[in-house]
């Protein structure tokens, strides 16, 4: 089972959610791409889960100069693909997630779970959500 993860993060909080889904992916024997968005290309969803993770930013919206134009050039190739989606924030109520969930079922993306999303830093008991999240999609 090959699992992509692709994650943008400006405080480093989504990073640290993105190092724990990958631990629970590889945990559960699958072999795991930590991809950083600046280092993503069309290719990195040539896999049989791939993962995003990506912060509210803004208007709860995902982040405009690097993820959001990524993500608008690959999110056709998601169709039929296992997605799951992670991030966190700082206000609001997690529209950006419910938003971007909406968009990958509109390309026709499966989400394998709902989008996980934490307040600010990941406390344990949000890190251990992110590695069953990895887990998930290794099963």
């Amino acid at each position: 089972m090959k699992v992509n993860i692709i994650y943008w993060s400006g405080t480093g909080n989504t990073q640290l959610m993105a190092e724990a889904v990958a631990d629970g992916a590889q945990s559960a024997g699958a072999r795991v791409n930590l991809i950083p968005v600046a280092a993503a290309d069309s290719s990195s969803v040539d896999a049989d889960v791939v993962l995003m993770g990506c912060p509210a930013m803004g208007a709860e919206n995902l982040e405009e100069s690097e993820f959001e134009p990524w993500y608008a050039s690959v999110k056709d190739k998601l169709s039929g693909k296992k997605v799951g989606l992670f991030g966190s924030y700082d206000w609001g109520d997690g529209e950006w997630m419910r938003t971007w969930q909406s968009d990958i079922s509109s390309v026709g993306g499966v989400l394998i779970a709902e989008g996980l999303i934490c307040n600010n830093t990941p406390d344990e008991a949000a890190l251990a959500e992110c590695r069953a999240l990895g887990v998930k999609a290794a099963s």
